[in-house]
Order: C-alpha cells, then sequence, then structure tokens
C-alpha cells in the first residue's frame, strides 16, 4: 500500500497521541494525559492496541537495549522502566518537588543510550520546564533549564547533533553532543516560527539527517534540510499534530499522532493517527541502556 496523501491509520480517537517509535516491526505511542501505552504491527490500518495504562501521564518511552518488552518511561513526575511483566519501577523522581505542579513530557534515548526527558507546569509557565539526561550508574542532570514546554529531542545518526524543540516559543535549537558523556555544548538557534505556523512539537531525523517536524496548530508536518531550508509542507487533516516517526517495513512511512485536548469543537480525524509515504528513510529506534537494577 502505497500512501501519496495523509491516511486515517487507525479508527481510534486519541486524546493527545505523542512518543510515536518504530520498534521491532511494530509503532508504539502514547495517549498522553490518558497514561496509555499503545501498538500496531499491522501493515495496513487496525485498530491499536492497548500494551500498559498508568495513572499518571506518559510522555513518551524508549525501548531498554538487551530487555525486550522493557520500556524507559517518561511518566509522572519522573522517569520509571515498564517492565514486560510486574509493575512499574520508578528509577528518578525528576520533578516532585517543583515550585508549581508539573509533569514529564516528551522523551526519547539517543544512539548512546543516554535517556533524555523534558518536563513542563501544568499551567505552561514559561520557563517552568526543563530538559533531564540519564545515564545508568549516574545521577540524574540537568541539561537544559529555561524552557516552556521542550518537545523532542531529536539526534541523527551519529548522536552527536540534538534538535531540541520548545513548543509555544516556537524554537528549535541545535546542540552539539559529546556521544560518551552526553554533555551538550555549541547551542544555536535552528527555527524561529511565527505563531501562525504552529507551534513545533514532535521531532524526528532522517537518514540524510533531515529535520521532520510536527506543528501543533499548525495542521501540518514539515521536513527541513540542515541548513534551515524548508524542504516540504504536508497538510493534515487534523490540527494539532503532536508526535511522528519514520517507520514501515522500509522506514519510509511517516507516522503522525494528533490530538483532541483543548478543541471545543473536534473535527473528524482530530486524535486520529495519520500516515503518509515519504522519498527518505528514516533512523532505527535508538534504545536505552539498561538502568542499574
Amino acid at each position: 500500500m502505497e500512501l501519496t496523501e495523509p491516511t486515517v491509520w487507525s479508527t481510534d480517537r486519541l486524546e493527545l497521541g505523542e512518543g510515536l517509535r518504530w520498534v521491532d516491526h511494530r509503532l508504539v505511542l502514547v495517549d498522553l494525559l490518558a497514561g496509555r501505552l499503545l501498538e500496531t504491527d499491522s501493515d495496513a490500518p487496525a485498530p491499536l492496541r492497548e500494551v500498559r495504562r498508568l495513572d499518571v501521564p506518559l510522555g513518551a518511552v524508549a525501548p531498554v537495549a538487551g530487555r525486550p518488552g522493557d520500556w524507559l518511561a517518561a511518566a509522572g513526575t519522573g522517569v520509571t522502566v515498564l517492565t514486560a511483566a510486574g509493575d512499574p519501577r520508578p528509577v528518578a523522581d525528576l520533578v516532585a518537588d517543583a515550585p508549581e505542579p508539573t509533569r514529564m513530557n516528551d522523551a526519547v534515548a539517543d544512539p548512546h543510550g543516554h535517556f533524555w526527558a523534558g518536563s513542563m507546569a501544568y499551567a505552561m509557565t514559561p520557563g517552568g520546564g526543563t530538559l533531564f539526561r540519564l545515564t545508568p550508574g549516574a545521577a540524574p542532570v540537568t541539561a537544559v533549564t529555561g524552557l516552556t514546554i521542550p518537545n523532542g529531542p531529536a539526534f541523527d545518526a551519529t548522536g552527536t547533533t540534538m534538535y531540541l524543540a520548545d513548543t509555544p516559543r516556537g524554537e528549535i535549537d541545535r546542540f552539539s553532543v559529546d556521544p560518551a558523556t552526553g554533555e551538550l555544548s555549541g547551542r544555536e538557534p535552528f527555527l524561529r516560527l511565527p505563531s501562525a505556523d504552529g507551534g513545533p512539537d514532535g521531532m524526528t531525523v532522517d537518514a540524510a539527517g533531515h529535520l521532520w517536524i510536527a506543528l501543533w496548530g499548525g495542521a501540518a508536518v514539515r521536513h527541513y534540510r540542515p541548513d534551515g531550508t524548508l524542504e516540504q509542507e504536508i497538510r493534515l487533516p487534523a490540527k494539532q499534530p503532536a508526535g511522528i516517526c519514520l517507520g514501515g517495513p522500509d522506514l519510509r512511512r511517516l507516522f503522525i499522532g494528533t490530538a483532541r485536548v483543548g478543541l471545543s469543537t473536534p473535527g473528524p480525524e482530530d486524535g486520529a493517527l495519520l500516515a503518509v509515504d515519504v522519498p527518505v528513510p528514516g533512523l532505527p529506534a535508538a534504545r536505552a541502556a539498561a538502568p542499574v537494577a
């Protein structure tokens, strides 16, 4: 099946479809505010299966290296291991002591096994968000502060370049990353988008090193070259695209999670999982290094 236009890929309508990953021949995503981990392994549109349900918001997950069925998750106010069997196992509580109610948001593993997780205040307070880095055997590191709603990050194939979005500000910055330590340096502006375009939300880097961005409120995803030049825009039948990844058998299918939350009159495709085929494949999903037991 070749998809030349965005196609609804499931009968489900999610409150906030985020954290998309293509892992072990299936698509994994979250319904963030509902705390649901979902998957589908079909190469055709099909209902999503619920893998886990938490009683806290579930921002995103990364597969754990060497432990099939285990996930490192940004959930509630910290990071938790979701095991293939058994109760969630807390790893670090990162924002329980924040000055105002705060939760974890987007998260991802980089190609060297570091786990990066962002937080945001429920009130979306400017400066109330933080990006954290977790490495097994070390204390969590506060990597970037002063954010509002961090989304991403997204890494290139070498894990030495990181893109980080601050959605309400319309900003994406680019960093250099030390692959051994995860230390960031060389922060520079990559994109500054006007509010009329929508806010940069979920992101992914393809095999050519180009960046795909979901535009929350903009009903579109965009594809940018590393020099910041716009390569392509795909208009969507849903107002709030939130999470994206490249998957499918050849990693050329762009999956897009969208949201109904906050819409007074959602349209029929708001909250849908969408898919469209693109020319350049994506990168395999990175796995987080296993937390110290």
